[in-house]
């Protein structure tokens, strides 16, 4: 059985659930010999394709992206770029790609499909090879004021999910929403949990965490993207008050990018901003981080699944979510629980947590229990069967 992967998220993104969760699919496979696989790819920043090598196997003619204006910075550059990279203006690896994803699309040579996102443009070379589209969240449907330019994402991901011979959901939450607000029938949609990526097999031996401030050692970690649903704002205004009567205690925010001038702002107005850190993240210490993390604190209004509460669970960091999306249904009795647009409930959920020795601890060993739920292996075995299932 001989299974296609394509450019996209390899091309979208650097870093990310997304891109991980099909590096993890591949590495898997190539570790258990459970399918064959290609990626059609030529140009990529992807952190997970480093060195010209993925998974011990060399992929030929692998090229990093050229940088737009190298060298240079200044306001709007990342806008511009976006502009005309759609208008495909520039970039001449970007198209690239997707060229080369058509010529192996047209050759022929697998069983399956499986695009990793939801670009269209292979339906006039598929012919009449079934493919396997993976739904990971229904985000844009459910907040599409936040994604006004990402309408056509949304038209094409329903027009896929009605092609696709099955439809892998990461979640039962995610299943209902595409039966929601895609109408889709049942039985075409699986429900494949992912899993956890951070192990003790990475270099924990004093690794630097200097950038805290030099000696911050009272901390809650919030980990990823701070835009819009994710509602870090509310989240901020909610612990303000516990920073306030706490000095000494701090927040420090993984991933994300750098604070803007808006956030910092903000931080200001409520007198913590000394006490907020952001860091870019590896593994290596994004695994130190929540293991040295009072509390991972996850305030998301919505998520597909919510890989950060199994590395947080991996890694012995207790866990504090809201009530909302799939989050119930992944962490279970392993976590406290707030709601997410109650700036009260967000506190005390917090404060509960923070100040609880015996609690933090009940929690570590519960995380430790429901992290065992989750496999790679278990994950690769279920989507193997999907593929079969189809051929």
């Amino acid at each position: 059985m001989n299974i296609l992967f394509d450019h996209q998220i390899f091309q979208i993104q650097n870093y990310g659930g997304i891109s991980r969760y099909f590096y993890e699919l591949m590495n898997s496979f190539r570790k258990n010999n459970l399918v064959d696989f290609e990626l059609s790819i030529l140009y990529s920043n992807n952190s997970y394709l480093k060195c010209n090598d993925y998974f011990g196997i060399k992929i030929k003619n692998l090229r990093p992206y050229r940088e737009f204006l190298p060298g240079i910075s200044f306001k709007g550059k990342g806008k511009i770029y976006k502009v005309f990279k759609e208008l495909r203006l520039i970039n001449s690896d970007f198209t690239g790609n997707e060229k080369f994803s058509k010529r192996k699309l047209k050759e022929g040579n697998y069983d399956v499909f499986h695009p990793t996102y939801y670009d269209d443009y292979f339906l006039d070379y598929i012919n009449n090879k079934p493919f396997v589209l993976t739904i990971f969240d229904m985000t844009m449907e459910i907040f599409p004021e936040f994604f006004p330019k990402d309408k056509h994402i949304i038209e094409m991901k329903k027009k896929l999910s009605k092609i696709a011979k099955k439809i892998i959901a990461i979640s039962i939450n995610t299943k209902k929403d595409v039966i929601k607000f895609f109408n889709t029938p049942e039985e075409k949609i699986e429900v494949i949990y992912l899993a956890n990526s951070l192990d003790s097999s990475v270099n924990l031996n004093n690794y630097d965490l200097s950038f805290l401030n030099h000696n911050i050692h009272r901390y809650i970690l919030f980990v990823g993207n701070r835009q819009h649903y994710k509602n870090f704002n509310l989240f901020i205004k909610a612990i303000s008050n516990v920073l306030i009567k706490d000095r000494d205690l701090n927040v420090v925010c993984a991933g994300g990018g750098s604070f803007t001038t808006k956030e910092l702002e903000e931080f200001d107005r409520l007198g913590i901003r000394s006490q907020l850190f952001q860091t870019g993240i590896n593994d290596n210490l994004l695994y130190n981080l929540y293991q040295n993390a009072l509390a991972f604190v996850f305030p998301s209004l919505y998520e597909g699944f919510g890989i950060p509460i199994l590395e947080a669970f991996s890694c012995g960091c207790p866990v504090v979510l809201s009530n909302s999306s799939s989050f119930p249904e992944i962490a279970l009795d392993a976590a406290v629980y707030f709601n997410p647009k109650n700036q009260d409930s967000i506190y005390k959920a917090i404060e509960k947590v923070v100040y609880n020795f015996k609690l933090r601890e009940k929690l570590r060993k519960k995380g430790f229990e429901r992290a065992k739920d989750f496999s790679w292996e278990k994950t690769i075995k279920e989507t193997a069967e999907v593929y079969k299932s189809i051929i």
